[in-house]
């Protein structure tokens, strides 16, 4: 019996076969070497055809009104298909802060935007040190530093800044073509995933108003890594999926090499991981979407899990595959660099346990 209903298992399928159809080993290339750094057709398509920017803005910004659950079906078909996409970056992280931080004329102006996908917002958070502590502060009554690691920075048409002001947190929304923006990308070892710097020399930006700002990032950051694993279960199933079709067609000493008891166990053990960090994964967007007391726990484990079982099975999958996975036109490589990349994005897994032990949130240290 499925935990979800039978429109969000075809609000999967029908995501799934749209990327089959205009995502595929060739497009996911063409879109690295692209400009934008994602596939502008696709993502309008995504936008228009399924709604997937829309799903988690309530219906009064000019959302669908579904929930965290419907956003994390799409991120797994997403990360699935390596699909580059501003999904994680504008929708999950720029949407979700603005609704998280609740200022409503703030709402009003900029989540119909991002609904429709005409608009790309950017999350600057992160210091040079990861996403413990934000890279801004305010000097002068204006902001200044760098906010490192920020997804779709280049493309961004709005940046939601978090910013130390003394011992406080303060949000700002900041248009990019301001005085004292500049924007820089910063590529990482994943390829298909694309961060920016972004750097404030005395800029100006609009102070959004929120009740208790430190809530609000607990909240940013348990949907962003929460969204993250749901990815990371997608991709690490495709991983596995795709090495079990090899190893049946593979053939040495006149036989498959799936055949091999040794590499059965391998992926069975393969096969463990994948379904354990999808247990994880769903029991953490449930927790969130129900608003469970245990959401925060529970984020945390998939984040954990989901990162260590998708770097197992990428680094498997290469193994199993043998000298063509290494070579640029095969896809393991990239689920193996997006495997690496996934586990560092939002904080590194035992940055996760040691607060969890010592009952802190990585995210909302100042």
């Amino acid at each position: 019996m499925s935990i979800f209903s039978e429109e969000q298992l075809e609000l999967a399928t029908t995501v799934r076969g749209l990327l089959a159809k205009h995502c595929g080993h060739a497009a996911v290339r063409a879109t690295i070497d692209s400009d934008l750094g994602y596939d502008e057709k696709l993502w309008n398509l995504l936008c228009r055809q399924v709604g997937v920017a829309a799903l988690a803005i309530p219906e009064e910004f000019g959302g669908i009104g579904a929930g965290q659950i419907e956003s994390d079906l799409v991120m797994a078909e997403l990360g699935a298909a390596l699909a580059p996409t501003p999904m994680l970056g504008s929708v999950i992280l720029g949407a979700q802060s603005i609704l998280a931080i609740g200022d409503h004329e703030c709402c009003e102006r900029l989540l119909p935007g991002i609904a429709d996908g005409t608009t790309i917002a950017a999350l600057c958070w992160a210091g040079p040190d990861g996403w413990s502590r934000p890279g801004v502060e305010i000097v002068g009554g204006k902001l200044s530093g760098a906010a490192h690691f920020v997804l779709d920075a280049e493309n961004a048409d709005v940046l939601v800044t978090v910013a130390r002001d003394g011992a406080e947190i303060v949000f700002f929304e900041v248009d990019p073509a301001a005085s004292g923006v500049t924007r820089r990308t910063a590529r990482g070892m994943d390829p298909t995933r694309r961060f920016g710097v972004v750097s404030f020399d005395s800029a100006e930006g609009r102070r959004l108003s929120t009740a208790d700002p430190g809530a609000v990032l607990d909240r940013i950051r348990d949907v962003a890594v929460t969204a993250l694993a749901a990815e990371q279960v997608g991709a690490a199933a495709r991983c596995l999926d795709e090495t079990v079709a090899y190893t049946k067609s593979r053939v040495q000493f006149g036989r498959p090499i799936g055949s091999f008891q040794a590499l059965k166990h391998r992926m069975a053990d393969l096969y463990t991981l994948v379904e354990t960090a999808r247990s994880a994964s769903y029991a953490a967007t449930v927790s969130l979407a129900n608003g469970s007391p245990t959401a925060h726990e529970d984020a945390t484990v998939a984040k954990v899990y989901c990162s260590e079982a998708f770097t197992q099975v990428a680094a498997d999958s290469i193994q199993l595959h043998g000298g063509i996975a290494i070579t640029w036109e095969h896809d393991a490589h990239l689920y193996f660099k997006r495997a690496h990349g996934d586990s560092q994005l939002f904080g590194q897994p035992e940055q996760f346990v040691r607060a969890h032990q010592l009952g802190q949130v990585p995210a909302a240290q100042v």
